[in-house]
């Protein structure tokens, strides 16, 4: 009797305690694991916005470059198109707005000065001009507007106006200020990009 009951003492010491503290560890892991899920997404979630606005900001400016480029190429086909009545700084600015849809395109001086001036934030600006224009205004210009157009002396800080003839070339420049919306890019390219795109046809008149 003696050796039986040592030996259940002995099973029931040897057996573990029942710990309800115990019971309540797998919540606390679980609990744990979301709160380290929750610091590890507030650490890399910026770092994730900054890649996905870059990404953005970089496909708008390819998209507004290549927009850009198409729009000068159609203004140019209208400014030395043979047309009745011949085409005018107005019908080039309207065939650039058709393809620029919802950028704002402005022509303030319309045959120059190409200055480094910055258009408005997303807007355009046009010029027609002879081939390379100079960044000052020109009192006696080659051919530098559409035939349509009357001859002009300068004045307001634009240039004269000499419509084109005799098969000349025209250039068709736009300029198109692009906003960014990184922070970090905006900061590194001064708030903005600067876009220009040109196309130069041969006056069919």
């Amino acid at each position: 009797m003696g050796s039986s009951r040592r030996s259940r003492i002995k099973k029931l010491a040897s057996s573990p305690a029942p710990d309800r503290a115990g019971a309540l560890m797998p919540g606390k892991t679980r609990a744990g694991q979301r709160s380290q899920a929750l610091i590890e997404f507030a650490l890399i979630s910026p770092v994730l916005l900054l890649l996905v606005f870059g990404i953005i900001d970089i496909g708008r400016a390819v998209f507004y470059y290549d927009t850009l480029s198409h729009a000068a190429r159609e203004g140019a086909r209208e400014a030395v198109s043979a047309s009745t009545p011949l085409p005018t700084d107005d019908s080039v600015l309207a065939a650039v707005m058709q393809q620029l849809v919802g950028a704002p395109v402005s022509a303030p001086c319309p045959q120059g000065p190409v200055t480094s001036a910055t258009p408005p934030a997303n807007t355009a600006w046009l010029y027609v001009t002879e081939v390379n224009p100079p960044a000052t205004v020109e009192t006696n210009p080659p051919d530098n507007a559409p035939g349509g157009e009357f001859a002009a002396p300068a004045g307001g800080g634009c240039s004269a106006v000499n419509p084109a003839g005799g098969n000349t070339t025209l250039q068709v420049t736009l300029r198109f200020n692009l906003v960014l919306i990184t922070p970090i890019l905006s900061q590194v390219t001064a708030n903005h990009i600067l876009l220009t795109a040109a196309a130069i046809f041969r006056t069919e008149y």
